[in-house]
């Protein structure tokens, strides 16, 4: 996994110093349950959880 994984959501639960994402694993997915997206907007962060 990459390790120079960056936040900028700094209410993220797992929102690290320096804008690093101190979560053990990240999980993106298509918004609105497709396989496959097209652009940054279809996707979305579902590791998020606020502090």
């Amino acid at each position: 996994m990459a390790r120079d994984v960056k936040c900028n959501v700094k209410n993220c639960h797992y929102w690290g110093q320096g804008h690093e994402c101190t979560a053990s694993a990240i999980e993106v997915n298509v918004e609105g349950g497709a396989e496959k997206a097209s652009y940054v907007a279809e996707t979305n962060c579902h590791t998020f959880k606020t502090k």
